[in-house]
């Protein structure tokens, strides 16, 4: 029975393009997830778009000489195609500055407001003396008043992991240009978090199967909810549909309020574009849908926490009780797939100290495939990774190049120089019927580590039959059986029904060497789709349009089983699906890499 299944990927922040440790933690593990999930039948809405608004966002238009609008259209762009050039199956990839995702957001905000979860409070802010802007509390830093840790920011400590207050910091300094803020009084509505204590605690108590380190961390916050103010001093953002409110030019719903918000209204604008505006229900009404959220580990909260939170505001399930808003009772979370950090070096990605590889800049020269494999093999999936030149090279030439490239460049060269096509199985053996066997059941065993989000599990468990299958064709020697025809055949039909099983188990890590094995098998087709940009109007502003990232996924061949090859289909000599990468590149990388060795 189909499943309808959400995934729900993080939005990245358009004030630059993204480096490979932003997709490490969203853009590949979250397609991986869905295509396997399409591939078994489920009916998958897979969202996301950037994230634009903030302080820095206007602080970064301010450096490039540009309005926030020309900064977040031209790295919006940048986005997208580097997520397209990975092969990011997004249904909708969209943005936070459309007037849909406006709509829906102050819709949510109402609904909150109207059952009291919402409340206004005078607060004290930090502001930049030599701008007069308001300062985010994640641009203050100071030493932290709880555990006395360096480097605290204004919202959080991540050493205690407790909500601070910026005013609270010791010595506190703005991130933007080191100057000591300025603390004023203002007027802001915050989110009443106290008043979701006990209905977030009982609901996580339910959540037996996430991953210890979401929990965990979740269930320490919710012991110590403070409110959190959802309004900012800035003109750059959604503005506040509440009388007297809207009409104030400076202030504006906080980024973290809308941005979260997304994963809904993307749904919507999904559902408006289909043709059916009610489309999305299915994947938020049904109590029977799946929704999965993929994020790296410094957005837990607000997805484990601040999220749930506000469904719950928004369906009248909070402390404080209410009535659900206008889009009935939205489903929380089933899962929250939480990624550690890829870093360099030792430290995470940075672009100010020159430890950054961009996705542009890496596609360019490896292609999607090898970076998709080595995030998925040897990615921060479960404890923080450091790249090194040494480790991606070594996977690749061994792994993907003389395992699974050599395995189907041998199985299909042999068929098509002795026979010319696929060959008849005349002579079978045990290990011919053994190797199969073991090929079939790793579709359970694979299958199943995906729709925990294991991804490295999963790729092991798809390599070793490929290592099996190279053993087996070694081992059984198909180019010294000129004498015996039958037996010839039978181990490279054997040889060649692995590769394809093979490249279906693999297809979600590798989709676009997938498509080329799909092709040398004799198949035609689309095999594994790929996403693509489209231009489209706004659909509630006039005169406006942007790119967005979408797909025909419906049309794709393949599933998630083993299908007997077609006997007879007119096989050609292969040419490579990957090249091995020259061996230097271990020691000092590409000349644009910013870590020489």
């Amino acid at each position: 029975m189909s499943t309808s299944v959400l995934t729900a990927v993080a939005w990245p922040y358009t004030n630059g393009p993204r480096h490979i440790g932003h997709v490490s933690g969203i853009g590949v593990p979250s397609d991986v997830f869905s295509r396997y999930h399409r591939m078994v039948g489920n009916k998958v809405l897979m969202v996301s778009g950037s994230d634009e608004h903030g302080t820095p966002i206007q602080v970064q238009a301010e450096k490039e000489g540009v309005s926030p609008r020309e900064l977040v259209d031209r790295y919006h762009r940048v986005i997208a195609e580097d997520m397209r050039g990975l092969g990011v199956s997004y249904d909708l990839y969209t943005r936070t500055t459309t007037g849909n995702h406006y709509g829906v957001v102050q819709q949510i905000f109402l609904t909150l407001y109207r059952n009291g979860y919402i409340v206004p409070k005078t607060t004290t802010g930090a502001v930049s003396p030599s701008t007069g802007r308001t300062l985010p509390d994640r641009y203050v830093e100071g030493t932290c008043p709880i555990c006395g840790s360096d480097g605290a920011r204004g919202d959080q400590c991540d050493s205690c992991g407790n909500q601070l207050d910026a005013a609270d910091l010791k010595n506190p300094v703005s991130r933007i240009n080191g100057e000591i803020p300025e603390f004023v009084s203002t007027e802001h509505l915050f989110l009443d978090l106290p008043a979701f204590t006990d209905s977030l605690g009982s609901w996580l108590s339910t959540r037996t199967g996430w991953r210890s380190n979401v929990l965990n961390f979740t269930r320490n916050l919710v012991e110590d909810m403070r409110p959190r103010p959802i309004t900012r001093d800035l003109d750059w953002g959604v503005p506040v549909p509440l009388e007297g409110w809207d009409k104030q030019s400076m202030k504006r719903l906080y980024v973290w309020f809308d941005a979260v918000i997304g994963y809904f209204s993307a749904s919507v604008e999904w559902a408006r574009r289909s043709g059916d505006p009610d489309a999305w229900r299915a994947w938020w009404n049904d109590p029977a849908a799946q929704s999965v959220y993929f994020m790296g580990k410094d957005n837990i909260t607000f997805h484990a926490q601040i999220w749930p939170s506000l469904l719950m505001g928004h369906n009248g399930q909070g402390d404080l009780g209410g009535t659900p808003g206008p889009y009935g009772e939205l489903n929380l979370p089933a899962e929250i797939a939480s990624s550690e950090f890829l870093t360099m070096s030792g430290s995470k990605f940075s672009t100010s100290r020159g430890t950054v590889i961009y996705v542009n800049d890496f596609l360019r020269e490896f292609g999607p495939d090898m970076l998709r494999y080595f995030i998925s093999a040897a990615g921060p999936e479960t404890q923080d990774v450091d790249f090194t030149w040494d480790e991606f090279v070594r996977r690749i030439n061994f792994e993907l190049v003389n395992e699974w490239g050599n395995l189907v460049n041998r199985a299909i060269s042999l068929a098509a120089k002795n026979v010319g096509a696929v060959p008849v199985p005349r002579a079978p053996e045990a290990a011919d019927e053994e190797l199969k066997k073991s090929a079939r059941a790793a579709f359970d065993t694979v299958g199943t580590h995906l729709r925990h989000s294991r991804f490295r599990a999963a790729s092991q468990e798809a390599m070793r039959v490929v290592s099996a299958a190279n053993k087996y064709l070694s081992e059984q020697e198909p180019w010294k059986r000129k004498d015996d025809p039958d037996r010839r055949d039978t181990i490279l039909h054997t040889a060649l029904q692995v590769v394809s099983d093979a490249n279906t188990l693999l297809t979600p890590f590798l989709p676009h060497a997938a498509q080329q094995v799909h092709e040398l098998l004799g198949g035609t087709g689309v095999w594994a789709a790929q996403p693509e940009m489209r231009e489209v109007s706004d659909l509630d502003v006039a005169d406006r349009s942007y790119p967005i990232l979408t797909g025909e996924y419906t049309r794709e061949q393949a599933s998630w089983e083993s299908k007997p090859i077609e006997v007879g289909r007119p096989l050609s000599k292969p040419k490579p699906i990957f090249a091995k990468l020259d061996p230097k590149l271990a020691e000092t990388g590409p000349d644009w890499a910013p870590i020489r060795h």
